[in-house]
């Protein structure tokens, strides 16, 4: 049987030297790589690591293509670098995300190469200045065990059935063109909703622990109110998809568990601060949930995508255009039916 191929996109935004890292680690992994697509928010920030020098001299597999922040969606970013991807396997990374060792793509791509799911997604380890509650928070949503979810999974798992993470995830090409793809504007959660897609048309997504990278933010309650505003701006807009998934407390769950763990490992003095930034996560979820009641100019100051917003607008208005109600024609271009033509 003939190897499959395997590219990877990476959106990056402001690139450090970890980004270098990641580049140099994916080059030397066990499962070799075919291309590497690097689609990069404002270009001055990616000269300004490089210093002139460019990534594309160092290794004959990777281009780079430069957008605006103006340019950039989550989903439609990854969308466009997708449909220049021949690759029978994609893998998507964020430029934060660092390999554990050399064979997470092997691991990674396991599963859909054994005709065990179509998505899988990678496990994510704090970094070593990770915060000790957040620490407790990845080994809750990214635990040692791996497994395979599908639609007969919903009731048992809820919304969680559906949860994938583009940090580290792979997509069989077929499947992905199949179910549509990546969304070609969205706010948030374009790893969940294209997971919920192929779930929806019966395939599978595989939770493969096996693959591994270090990733974690030590997130301020600000920076904790406006994600978890995006993402109930996300399940909004994406309510037949999240509405058709029970919940189940899950956040709830995790504040209780993270309670239990930081009082048995005698740590209780931070259950405080737990709650504090608990308050700002449902405070900023149940703003984003009703997104709609909000004047346009609060959105803007809550949300972390301001430039989300001004696309929408802008998408919103170009749809309602009546191309026939006589804007920019003349009196007799009306009247003789231009337009109709």
């Amino acid at each position: 049987m003939e190897k499959k191929t395997v590219d990877i996109i990476i959106p990056t935004y402001k690139p450090t030297e970890r980004f270098i890292k990641l580049i140099d680690m994916l080059e030397s992994q066990s499962y070799e790589v075919n291309h590497i697509y690097i689609v990069n928010t404002q270009e001055e920030y990616y000269n300004s690591l490089f210093y002139g020098r460019k990534l594309e001299s160092r290794y004959d597999n990777i281009s780079v293509k430069h957008i605006s922040k103006m340019e950039f969606d989550h989903g439609g970013t990854r969308r466009e670098a997708a449909a220049r991807s021949d690759a029978d396997i994609m893998v998507c990374m964020t430029d934060d995300a660092l390999p554990y060792d050399n064979k997470l793509i092997e691991e990674l791509i396991k599963p859909i190469l054994d005709g065990k799911a179509s998505i899988s997604y990678a496990r994510q380890l704090p970094n070593a200045d990770c915060k000790y509650i957040e620490k407790y928070t990845r080994v809750y949503n990214y635990p040692s065990e791996s497994m395979i979810k599908s639609k007969e999974d919903v009731e048992r798992l809820g919304i969680k059935t559906i949860f994938c993470s583009n940090v580290c995830a792979a997509y069989d090409k077929k499947v992905y063109l199949e179910v549509g793809g990546f969304e070609p504007l969205t706010l948030f959660n374009e790893d969940s909703i294209l997971a919920a897609k192929a779930i929806t048309a019966g395939y599978k997504v595989a939770y493969a622990a096996d693959a591994k990278v270090y990733h974690s933010h030590n997130l301020s309650n600000i920076q904790q109110l406006r994600r978890n505003f995006d993402n109930g701006v996300s399940h909004k807009e994406f309510g037949e998809i999240f509405d058709s998934v029970p919940p189940m407390g899950e956040g709830k769950k995790l504040v209780k568990s993270t309670m239990k763990y930081l009082w048995s490992n005698g740590k209780g003095y931070l259950i405080p601060s737990l709650i504090i930034t608990s308050g700002f996560k449902y405070i900023g979820y149940k703003l984003g949930r009703n997104y709609r009641l909000l004047p346009y100019s609060l959105v803007t100051k809550i949300t972390g995508n301001k430039e989300y917003w001004l696309k929408k607008n802008i998408n919103t208005a170009t749809v309602n255009i009546d191309p026939y109600s006589g804007y920019g024609m003349s009196e007799d271009e009306r009247k003789d039916d231009y337009y109709h033509g």
